[in-house]
């Protein structure tokens, strides 16, 4: 295993006609990305609906994954929960099981939250964790948790746990935020979370991705994660954002694979219409088909 983190597919989540977890389209999607180039995966993060998905099925897909040959070090789990025991709970498991890291949203029901506050449950959880607590990326995803990790906050963090905050992954869309967070935090990990931003953050001292379009341009996107460019992923991003972004990725794994069940979320997520589903389609291969060409 390299230092440098690399690419991470946020990996998605398929569930059957009943609702549940399809789990061997899933562990068969993670192979796939990392054949590809992936360095790893992230279960159960934002696009992988991991607010979604409970206990039970979170341990049951871990052990999937680690039964059908996917090394520990391959997986990483996103914790997005808001009380601290149960952010511990979530973690504890994957790291039993030997995970790389545990991606760490901060708590998102209260909001216009204080530092302080932040602070403290980061620490109940890490406290809670005890001697397993390691490999932590705060989680920096304000359009969903409504709140912004500042650089002060994190550097509290990583002074007062330096055995245990590993990095930050930011999916802030904010490049003056990226650009900052580097410039102050460049020795942690920094990943990018928005592909539009990957390469030249890349070029300044960030370590690589986790990306919801690795499920589907997994080369593409690693080349970005190496620092280069590329216009058609940046484009295509904006193509994704005219929908609910976690559907919208779902119809392109369903896609390249041609299994249905890809489509469904859970809800309070609802699916892409057809015609959400042919407009995506149809730009990915303006976009992609034309540069082959």
């Amino acid at each position: 295993m390299t230092s440098r983190f690399g690419l991470s597919a946020a990996l998605t989540t398929p569930f059957d006609a009943s609702g549940q977890i399809a789990i061997s389209p899933m562990v068969a999607q993670a192979r796939s990305c990392l054949a590809e180039g992936c360095g790893s995966v992230t279960l159960f993060g934002t696009t992988g609906e991991g607010a979604s998905v409970g206990a039970v099925e979170r341990r049951a897909v871990t052990e999937a994954m680690l039964a059908a040959g996917i090394l520990p070090h391959q997986l990483v789990a996103g914790v997005l929960v808001d009380a601290a025991e149960d952010a511990a709970e979530q973690a504890r498991h994957a790291l039993q099981h030997g995970a790389r890291n545990i991606l760490l949203a901060p708590p998102s029901y209260f909001k216009n939250v204080g530092e302080d506050g932040l602070f403290g449950w980061f620490s109940a959880v890490f406290a809670a964790l005890g001697p397993l607590a390691r490999g932590v990326l705060l989680y920096n995803i304000p359009s969903v948790t409504m709140v912004q990790l500042s650089l002060g906050l994190i550097s509290r963090l990583r002074t007062a746990f330096p055995d245990v905050v590993a990095g930050v992954k930011d999916s802030g869309g904010d490049w003056d935020y990226s650009a900052a967070l580097l410039g102050a935090h460049r020795d942690l990990v920094i990943l990018i979370g928005d592909e539009r931003h990957l390469g030249r953050a890349v070029r300044i001292g960030a370590q690589g991705a986790i990306s919801g379009m690795a499920n589907f341009a997994t080369g593409e996107v690693r080349a970005m994660a190496d620092g280069r460019d590329d216009a058609r992923v940046e484009t295509f991003v904006l193509e994704l954002l005219k929908y609910p972004v976690t559907p919208a990725v779902k119809v392109m794994v369903a896609r390249k694979t041609g299994d249905e069940r890809w489509l469904a979320v859970r809800p309070p997520l609802e699916p892409i219409a057809s015609q959400g589903q042919q407009q995506l389609a149809a730009a990915y291969d303006r976009l992609f088909a034309t540069e082959a060409a």
